[in-house]
């Protein structure tokens, strides 16, 4: 290992490069050599000094890093592991976790990432879905990854060890442009999530196209890896190592906290960050012109950009502060699909096709619409995945044959994707989204299939029948909001956090007699509530003021006037719990903000995920300000 310490970046382009809104040239893909090298490749020729890692207090650099993927990819041949085989990579995020993805790539291999934080149903679920041929895992956690009988699981030690004698060249097991890459999994509108695959040469066109866009550009730049690795956006992070970029692992506590995001921002010398609309705007509050290396360059995806924060990242852009960029992509077509630079205020739209791919925007007849008229955007080009692991009829129905390809070398097998987005062509040839025509959300970067929530609550006993939307929270911030009939909330509630993943657990739970009925005797969605009210009171309050039962102290006024604000509750006492009362990660950032402004004292965001009892994080908080004023 080396020392960690920030090298000076190549300073960013002033000004950003005009996105091609063309085809490919060529008309094929990657593994047809059009010209986009394999991403080991290029990874083989990076400065082997270079820092090509950062995680916490461990560093790689390139030598090194090839050197790991090289003893890693060796051991995994040794098992039979190869081209085509699947290895599940359930690992923190972490240096470790870097040197598993590069050297299952080595191998030949693709990698399938099951993040150790889903619940042990759904990491098993991933597993046997997948057919994986190998689970890897951090010591003893993870290893409830494997179902019974099934795939191998090996500690990531005994695939790193150092090995006795000299160190293997670094030679990856030669593919080609199709050879499988990785599976990625999405929510799924059946309930039951499916995995996408996406071939190693669309990852290399991936990488190409976002230099050519502007958005990877100069040597040695530092990026964030910002995603989960269980989402596609990491994709697009850790290929930048491709390119000779050092890679800056990015900690779950700093994610979701703005001032450490920042700070790090500042401290790892970060000139490329990828982020979400709901964690972009409280970051840009927090970020200087003289903090580090400006402007810094900021890929914002994974849900829509609202008017507001959009004029905002246009004027941080203006100022020199960044350099923001609207990416956007379904998973199934490798990531990023579209690109436009935030460089102007106005109505905020998600740019021009990137060269891998083309666009169709149809109508219900499958014809194109003409400019200023809004359709559903069918993608197709040399980027578009394989289809859905193991479900050829799903494949079928999602990726259909392109009607406008000339013959079948055109594409990706003379296939389109279907997204089930809509938008409206602007004369310029760009797109401005305007929303799913399916049971899809996006909520803070997730994609999220609202039927798959429906059916875990239907298989909860004592729920006849369940709805969930995509609404309001009491302060006006967007929550999933579970309308249920039969049930009790607390049971539901607990039922789902063992079932799904954290960010597709509602925030509101509300009980219903009886659904409104559409004509056709179908439920009317359009009927349900989209606000959801504050939760009533769940238990008996000690005698206290109207408006603070029960409270005592400085603090835990404050905490209680401010949860009051945030989670538009009329009343809160010093038991409730800030999650049960619709907290959630955002909700949280926002009051972590309050508490620092009215007390100045710095309360990370964790705190609330710690102490979510008003009474403990006010506790808390008294401890953080007696030591302050030690």
């Amino acid at each position: 290992m080396t020392a960690v310490l920030p090298e000076r970046p190549a300073a960013a382009p002033a000004a950003p490069a005009p996105l091609r809104t063309e085809a490919c040239a060529c008309g094929t893909c990657a593994a047809a050599g059009t010209g986009a090298a394999d991403l080991l490749a290029r990874l083989a020729t990076a400065p082997g000094g270079r820092t090509a890692v950062v995680a916490g207090d461990e560093a790689l650099t390139f030598d090194e890093l090839r050197a790991a993927a090289t003893v890693f990819a060796d051991r995994l041949g040794a098992l039979g592991i190869g081209p085509e085989s699947v290895v599940a990579l359930c690992l923190p995020r972490g240096a470790a976790l870097v040197t598993a993805l590069i050297g299952t790539l080595t191998a030949g291999a693709a990698y399938l990432p099951v993040d150790p934080a889903l619940p042990a149903d759904r990491r098993r679920y991933l597993v046997e879905d997948s057919g994986a041929d190998l689970v890897v895992v951090d010591g003893g956690s993870g290893t409830d990854a494997a179902p019974a009988g099934g795939a191998r699981v090996v500690p990531v030690a005994e695939l790193t060890a150092a090995p006795s004698g000299a160190p293997a060249p670094y030679a990856p097991v030669p593919v080609t442009g199709d050879t499988l890459a990785y599976v990625i999994y999405t929510s799924g509108s059946t309930g039951r999530p499916k995995g996408v695959e996406i071939g190693r040469g669309s990852a290399s066109l991936l990488l190409k196209e976002l230099e050519e866009a502007g958005a990877a550009t100069g040597e040695g730049r530092r990026v964030g890896w910002n995603a989960s690795p269980s989402f596609d956006a990491s994709v697009q992070q850790w290929t930048r190592l491709c390119r000779g970029d050092t890679l800056v692992m990015i900690d779950e506590e700093t994610r979701r906290d703005p001032s450490l995001l920042a700070a790090l921002v500042d401290e790892q010398a970060l000139t490329d960050l990828d982020i979400t609309p709901s964690h972009a705007d409280p970051l840009l509050d927090l970020l200087s012109r003289d903090g580090g290396p400006r402007p810094l360059t900021l890929l914002v995806g994974g849900e829509a950009i609202s008017p507001a924060l959009w004029d905002r990242l246009a004027a941080a852009h203006r100022t020199g502060l960044l350099r923001a960029l609207n990416v956007y992509g379904p998973t199934e077509c490798t990531v990023d699909a579209t690109a436009g630079w935030i460089d102007a205020p106005g109505e905020p739209h998600i740019g021009a096709v990137l060269p891998g791919l083309r666009m169709r925007l149809l109508d219900e007849r499958l014809a194109p619409v003409a400019p200023g008229e809004s359709g559903e955007l069918y993608l197709a080009g040399p980027r578009v995945g394989r289809g859905y692991r193991r479900r050829p009829a799903l494949t079928a129905e999602r990726f259909v044959p392109d009607l406008a390809a000339t013959d079948g070398a055109e594409g990706s097998g003379g296939r389109m994707y279907r997204t089930g987005d809509r938008c409206r062509l602007l004369p310029d040839g760009r797109l401005v989204y305007l929303g799913r025509a399916d049971g899809q959300v996006k909520l803070r970067g997730h994609r999220i299939e609202l039927p798959e929530i429906e059916a875990a609550l239907t298989r909860v006993d004592g729920v006849a029948e369940a709805a969930v939307i995509l609404g309001e929270d009491a302060a006006g911030t967007a929550t999933l909001i579970a309308y249920h009939r039969g049930g009790d909330t607390t049971a539901l509630r607990a039922a789902l956090s063992a079932d799904l993943p954290a960010y597709m657990v509602p925030s509101a739970f509300v009980a219903v007699d009886r659904f409104a009925t559409t004509p056709s005797g179908k439920l009317d969605r359009t009927a349900l509530p989209t606000r959801a009210a504050a939760p009533a009171e769940t238990g008996p309050r000690t005698a206290g003021t109207e408006d603070t039962p029960g409270l005592e102290g400085r603090a835990e006024e404050l905490i209680a006037r401010v949860w009051t604000q945030v989670l538009g509750a009329d009343s809160i006492g010093p038991d409730d719990n800030f999650f049960k009362l619709g907290g959630h990660s955002l909700l949280a950032i926002k009051l972590v903000s309050r508490v620092r402004v009215e007390l100045s004292v710095a309360l990370p965001v964790k705190a609330v995920y710690a102490h979510p009892r008003l009474r403990d994080l006010a506790a808390h908080i008294e401890e953080l300000l007696a030591a302050r004023d030690a």
